[in-house]
Order: C-alpha cells, then sequence, then structure tokens
C-alpha cells in the first residue's frame, strides 16, 4: 500500500508536508469518473483513455477494518451535523479552490490525532461518495482485489455515461 507524497500537492485534500492520502469512492464509478473527468467534450471512450504514462489503469478493491483504526474515525462531510461541528460550509467542502480545501484539511487533520480520512461527495455528482484516507490508516487497509479497466467493464460504461464520453 502506498501512500503518493511524493506526488501529492495539487489535489482536493494534499498536503505531503503533513500527511499522504488516498482518494477512494465508495462505488467503482466514483474514482473512474474523476479518472476519466479530465476527457470531458472529447468524443466517445477510447482505451487510451484508460492509460496513464503507458500503463493502465486498474481499479483497486480495498477493505478498511474498523478495528484495526486505533479509535480512529471518518468524518462525514456529508452530514449537515458535522459540518456544523466542524464549522464547515458545504460551499467550502465543494469549493474547486484546492488553497481551501487543502487548509481545511490540514486543520482537521492536525487538530484530531486520530482522524484516519474524510468521506465527502463528489464534484461530479454529488450522488457519487468519496473518501480521503490519511496514511495513518495503513494498518487498517487492506487489497481485496485488482482488475485493469476496459471499455467493456459496466462501472467504466456508467462513468463514460455520465461525462457524456
Amino acid at each position: 500500500m502506498w501512500f503518493p507524497r511524493e506526488l501529492q500537492g495539487v489535489g482536493r485534500h494534499d498536503n505531503p508536508d503533513l500527511y499522504g492520502c488516498l482518494y477512494v469512492g465508495e462505488s467503482p464509478v466514483s474514482p473512474i469518473a474523476e479518472a476519466l473527468a479530465p476527457f470531458r467534450g472529447a468524443g466517445a471512450i477510447t482505451e487510451g483513455m484508460l492509460m496513464r504514462s503507458g500503463l493502465p489503469l486498474a481499479l483497486a478493491q480495498l477493505s478498511l477494518a474498523e478495528d484495526r483504526l486505533g479509535g480512529g474515525e471518518i468524518l462525514d462531510l456529508d452530514d449537515p451535523g458535522v459540518l456544523v461541528e466542524l464549522d464547515l460550509r458545504p460551499s467550502r467542502v465543494a469549493t474547486g479552490e484546492r488553497a481551501v480545501t487543502q487548509a481545511d484539511a490540514a486543520r482537521l487533520f492536525t487538530g484530531r490525532p486520530a482522524l484516519a480520512g474524510m468521506r465527502w461527495w463528489s464534484a461530479i455528482e454529488a450522488s457519487l461518495v468519496n473518501l480521503t484516507i490519511f496514511d495513518r490508516a495503513r494498518p487498517a487497509l487492506d487489497v481485496v482485489d485488482v482488475n485493469p479497466l476496459s471499455r467493456a467493464d459496466a462501472a467504466v460504461r456508467e462513468a463514460a455515461e455520465l461525462l457524456g464520453l
């Protein structure tokens, strides 16, 4: 399991000086849509859109064992009560201004030493749920399965349709 700090800095919750993080989805469609989003308006999906640096994209299924989080929590930023408690507005959570979301993530990470991650909605489609998992949650994570993506996959087709590809 790799938390790629050296490649981070521009993502929604990136703060590589404080932590590494993984961006994951509760359903396969969400991370696939995030990976395909740069191709909106490019026409029909191609196999080349499912490649990065000459390598095929793959979908990893992870398991998060709550009993191994050591009392850690996943904050649900889609819960109005949590937003009130954290003094956050939905517009701050969903903004495209990375300086704002990164600062909020740093504040939450440093202010809650057991914080394992945050659950939030995708800016692509609010019904798609994403999670940011901090590297301190590594002991609770396991890889269940990894599958290369292809245009034939139902989740790839659903993500492509959502994006108009």
